[in-house]
């Protein structure tokens, strides 16, 4: 788990099952995230379209591309720690 508090994004669109999944496992971990829908920006729909659920570490751009779990979160978060 992060330390210190740290910007996180988290690519979806809206009725996404997967996305909703992926929310919840994040949520469990307690970590501040935004949530940005792919659909508003067309760029961001043709980078992330076969990829969402993307989690996104913002100040190192660093990319946890579903599908994840509890493990792979943790991993991802002492990969920065």
């Amino acid at each position: 788990m992060p330390s210190k508090p740290a910007s996180f994004i988290l690519y979806h669109t809206d009725v996404c099952h997967l996305c909703e999944l992926a929310m919840a496992l994040i949520d469990k971990t307690g970590i501040e995230y935004i949530k940005s829908d792919i659909c508003d920006d067309s760029e961001l729909a043709e980078q992330y379209g076969t990829r969402i659920p993307v989690l996104k570490l913002c100040n190192t751009n660093k990319e946890l591309d579903w599908p994840f779990d509890s493990n792979a979160l943790d991993n991802f978060f002492r990969s920065f720690t």
